[in-house]
């Protein structure tokens, strides 16, 4: 039975532990510091270990874990990274940090386990539904990719509710966004790039965010003329959200920022993960394009109501893990235990009964 230790309880961190215990076979070991917190894990059947990750040494805790899954924020995977290398166990996160994940595949250099950060819904999914049809071209010229995580019934000014990491959400509104234009990669600036469309009958806004692409840029460098995530949104929201972090200044005063989201915007459970992947290019001999859409609604999973961004989110982690279990999931170079969501093909991904929620 594998002994996987989860990094952080909070809402990601219980759907990670519902989906594990719908399959069972895993032993599930949580660590964080609130005991409050950890007190619907023990419920859940997990061991709780209550432990400050940021200034206690974990490594005697979690002597004998086979994997590490972090659910902490960002600014924690350099230590959780370090932790799984000095224990000998796979690492598995969710960051759609840069900075920490450029960290994550220094440390996994030499390494004899697997080191896969960025396994969520953007960065993670997305990538492997755009690689996957990138795939089917012979040479490529664009591939679009968009993701938004969004309340079904909004009723505020910004059309939205927090469905996740208020941490996440401002390091993806405030960072730099990386992308492909005209065939060599560039950073471009947050919340810019507005555009409009329409699926189902409803209209969205779409912009540059921090972190979707993952690895992508690196995989398809010299391979496309333009690459390029943006977070979806209703319309309106992209225009508040600037007054908020540059008009108002609160961008440079991040602990302010999100003290004023998570006072004034409610959480909710009623909300839609919508995934649109666009590429364009060529295939025998003309010019094509294909997409994929799709829309995940929250669902009940083993007795318990998770939101459709807590599903896809946890879903994206738990897949991966699994096919490292089932011995499915390897390092793609020697030398090295760093491993690309990309690497994995949406057909394994979607054949996986986590993998199946995105199906």
């Amino acid at each position: 039975m594998m002994h996987v230790a989860l990094i952080g309880s909070g809402k990601i961190g219980e759907a990670i532990v519902t989906l594990f215990n719908s399959v069972g076979g895993y032993q599930l070991t949580v660590v964080d510091k609130d005991a409050e917190r950890l007190a619907p894990m023990k419920a859940l059947g997990a061991t709780v270990v209550v432990a400050d990750v940021a200034n206690d040494d974990l490594a005697a805790k979690l002597k004998g874990v086979n994997v590490i899954i972090s659910a902490c924020p960002f600014y924690l995977t350099p230590k959780l990274a370090k932790l799984a290398r000095d224990i000998g166990a796979h690492y598995f996160d969710l960051t759609e940090d840069v900075e920490s994940t450029k960290v994550v595949k220094e440390i996994a250099k030499g390494a004899a386990t697997v080191f896969m950060p960025q396994c969520g819904l953007a960065p993670g999914f997305i990538s492997i539904a755009a690689a996957e049809i990138a795939r089917r071209f012979d040479t490529l010229r664009d591939v679009n990719m968009r993701v938004g995580a969004l309340p079904i019934y909004p009723t505020n000014a910004l059309k939205y509710n927090l469905t996740w990491s208020t941490d996440g959400l401002i390091n993806e509104y405030l960072n730099p966004c990386e992308a492909i234009i005209d065939g060599k990669i560039k950073e471009t600036p947050p919340l810019e790039e507005l555009e409009h469309f329409s699926m189902d009958g409803l209209d969205y806004e779409a912009f540059n965010t921090s972190g979707g692409l993952g690895t992508l840029c690196e995989t398809l460098e010299g391979k496309v003329q333009n690459l390029n995530y943006k977070t979806v949104r209703y319309p309106g929201h992209c225009d508040i959200m600037k007054i908020l972090v540059r008009d108002l200044r609160l961008g440079e005063r991040r602990e302010l920022l999100k003290d004023v989201l998570e006072t004034a915007i409610p959480i909710t459970l009623q909300d839609v993960v919508l995934v649109f992947v666009s590429v364009s290019g060529q295939r025998e001999g003309r010019l094509a394009q294909e997409s994929y859409a799709k829309k995940i609604y929250a669902k009940q999973v083993n007795g318990k109501w998770l939101s459709a961004i807590q599903l896809t989110t946890a879903a994206g982690i738990c897949t991966m893990v699994d096919l490292l279990a089932k011995g499915q999931l390897k390092a793609e170079l020697p030398g090295t235990g760093f491993v690309r969501q990309e690497s994995v093909s949406l057909e394994t991904f979607l054949a996986n009964p986590f993998g199946a929620y995105y199906a």
